[in-house]
């Protein structure tokens, strides 16, 4: 009886886990295509733009055919790999931006269309749309890889030939701009020059054959320094009156004359 409970665990077990990674790999499957819609919505706004970039062109500047033409044709090109996948997509854009890269080069050449706000307004609507399609790219490739690795896993394998599921394409465009390293020529070479120092407040700086004057001596082509005047003084009061005129010498003073009882002053004053 135990023998018999436990394979029918086993059995429960093993038919649960194989429902839970079908339904797994069905999500899976289901969220890979909703991310393409989405990537195949921004890549026909991007299709869109691209004609109607054109059409702007001619009319502002006389562009080069060649280069519209071959805008032209690569943009069809675009379009009509639509629903064909992936892959077939990605070999459709990687030719696409080799020929919007060749003309964007062409269009700095003429200021006329460059100052064109139309032109600018589709420029900019490209770059946004250009950032939302990367984005996109970048969640489709990680559920696709998610979705294929368990194709390489025991036993999600056996389940995905059970249930007939296939790897699905990854979407990439192979820009070499993109991949190319930055160039760092050039970037450092501020770093190089010499820098003359300020000398500092005060300071003559010394030229060549030219000997340095010591300080407040004048140099040749300034003014020279002027000394401070004098300070003014308030003028003497005037002397009071009766007394002597200012600036007139006085006799040196002598001893004290004493009366003849002995005390100091004058003699009394004899009458006979």
């Amino acid at each position: 009886m135990i023998i018999i409970l436990v394979v029918v665990a086993i059995i429960v077990i093993v038919v649960v886990a194989f429902i839970a990674s079908y339904n797994k790999f069905a999500r899976q499957r289901n969220t890979i295509e909703e991310s393409w819609r989405q990537v195949d919505v921004e890549l026909q706004r991007r299709h869109d733009l691209i004609g109607n970039l054109v059409e702007v062109t001619k009319a502002a500047a006389r562009f080069e055919q060649q280069t519209l033409t071959r805008v032209i044709e690569a943009r069809n090109q675009a379009v009509s790999a639509q629903g064909r996948g992936p892959a077939a997509q990605g070999d459709a854009e990687r030719s696409l931006n080799g020929a919007l890269s060749n003309f964007f080069a062409v269009a700095e050449q003429y200021p006329n269309l460059k100052a064109n706000q139309d032109f600018v307004y589709l420029q900019q609507q490209m770059v946004e749309c250009e950032d939302r399609i990367a984005a996109g790219r970048r969640f489709y490739n990680g559920n696709v890889r998610a979705f294929n690795t368990r194709f390489d896993t025991f036993p999600s394998s056996m389940i995905a030939n059970f249930g007939k599921f296939e790897k699905k394409e990854y979407y990439e465009v192979d820009d070499p701009q993109v991949r190319a390293a930055p160039s760092l020529k050039g970037a450092f070479d501020s770093l190089n020059e010499q820098v003359t120092p300020t000398p500092p407040l005060g300071m003559i700086q010394q030229q060549p054959g030219r000997q340095q004057m010591p300080p407040g001596m004048p140099v040749q082509g300034q003014p020279a320094m002027q000394a401070p005047p004098p300070p003014q003084f308030p003028p003497a009061p005037p002397p009071p009156p009766g007394g002597p005129a200012q600036g007139a010498p006085q006799a040196p003073a002598g001893p004290a004359q004493q009366n003849p009882d002995g005390r100091p002053g004058p003699p009394p004053h004899n009458n006979n």
